[in-house]
């Protein structure tokens, strides 16, 4: 397969440049290793998706009796991709999407597209959208465009790994190479090109908490379907690794590869945003948020590679991420209280905070009490140690209440 991606590689020159494999002084002298970032998210369309795109239809098109009308479905980078592409060949396709898809994304994908897509919106969630573009397909004759469990896709994703290896300084080979998981045909391509150029200990594959289906699959030798997902990592929150991509990354064991918890990742988009200026998706941020849960001797001293999948980011989503972040890294803390309705309440629960405390939501949940009254407080504080003086000083003044912060069912119902 390594020629092969090679020509894809080649090809794909007329579309754009290879994207930057930049190394980044800040996060090599935080684990103190040497890391470079392929910077996926620089691509024309902001995601490496685009690739994969390109090479089905460059292949497709190459053949006797091709289609001149193609179709997929998609939320997200891969109708952007298609969008792209379509464009690029002057072929006509139509993307489906859910009805749910945030206008955000349907404007870019038409950018992309132009005159030569037709926007579809169909369903509520993803599967009832992908079965109408299945049968559009079959009763219009349009071909469907995988997002990531096909040959060509896969051969055209694994031409980031290509850029990869020329792109690093001479003499230098990776010691780790970290790459997000969804659908897989990343990872499979990647794996192929840089078979026998590194070993396969070399490899991790990052997926996020709620949708571990690399993982899951691994561990049962079979490819495993999730019941369910948390569609938070939209850009990998993938229920079912592709079959040719798992049989492709059968070989490698499940401690290979890195769950990474949505808020964690929630963390690093706030930081990489603040401190290098980049803007990352969640799916995006899954390689840099993994290398906290690497062991540091594993770490330090290295020559890492992260592939930063995309930015597609949705700044409509900022404050929820904000939330995640604050709320994981210890700063921002929810609690039910007792508090006793009288003159003078609120002011003395007030004295029990620090300096660097801040409330940032005080509402009551039950007005109607004689005695006292349930009141929903979120604060935020500087250090995450601020907490615990902040507990002692609750437990002091034998106040009730509790820490609702990571009750997902209170939480979500209340905050």
């Amino acid at each position: 397969m390594k020629q092969a991606i090679d020509t894809a590689a080649d090809a794909l020159r007329a579309l754009f440049p290879p994207t930057p494999l930049q190394f980044s002084e800040h996060l090599s002298a935080r684990y103190g290793a040497r890391i470079h970032l392929k910077r996926e998210d620089l691509s024309p369309v902001r995601s490496y998706k685009i690739r994969g795109a390109f090479n089905f239809f460059r292949k497709i098109l190459a053949t006797e009796g091709a289609p001149s009308r193609f179709v997929c479905a998609s939320a997200g980078n891969h109708a952007q991709g298609f969008a792209f592409v379509c464009r690029h060949f002057g072929v006509e396709g139509v993307v489906f999407m859910p009805v749910t898809t945030p206008q955000q994304k349907i404007d870019k994908t038409r950018a992309f597209g132009g005159d030569f897509i037709t926007i579809r919106l169909v369903g509520d969630f993803f599967d009832v959208c992908y079965r109408a573009a299945r049968d559009h397909a079959e009763t219009s004759g349009a071909l469907m465009v995988p997002p990531f469990d096909d040959p060509d896709v896969i051969e055209g994703q694994g031409t980031v790994a290509a850029e990869i290896v020329a792109q690093l300084p001479d003499g230098e080979t990776p010691d780790l190479v970290l790459m997000p998981v969804g659908g897989g045909g990343l990872s499979a391509g990647m794996t192929a090109y840089l078979d026998g150029v590194l070993p396969p200990e070399a490899f991790r594959f990052c997926e996020p908490l709620g949708a571990p289906s690399l993982r899951a699959s691994l561990e049962e030798g079979r490819v495993v379907t999730l019941d369910s997902v948390d569609n938070f990592v939209d850009g990998a929150a993938v229920a079912r690794i592709g079959d040719l991509n798992f049989e492709a990354l059968r070989r490698f064991a499940a401690g290979q590869v890195i769950v990474v918890p949505e808020n964690a990742i929630c963390v690093t988009i706030i930081h990489m945003l603040n401190v290098e200026g980049i803007v990352l998706e969640p799916a995006g941020a899954l390689a840099i948020t993994a290398l906290d849960a690497l062991a540091p001797d594993a770490v330090e001293g290295k020559t890492i590679v992260a592939v930063v999948s995309g930015g597609n980011f949705d700044f409509e989503r900022l404050p929820d991420v904000k939330e995640r972040a604050m709320r994981h890294a210890g700063l921002k803390k929810y609690f039910i209280v007792r508090m006793a309705q009288r003159p003078g309440a609120l002011k003395d629960f007030l004295a029990m905070l620090g300096e660097e405390d801040d409330i940032a939501r005080f509402e009551y949940l039950k007005k109607s009490a004689r005695n006292f009254g349930s009141v929903l407080i979120g604060i935020e504080t500087v250090r995450p140690e601020n907490f615990r003086r902040l507990k002692d000083a609750f437990d002091a003044a034998n106040l009730t209440y509790q820490d609702i912060t990571y009750n997902d069912i209170l939480s979500n119902l209340v905050i």
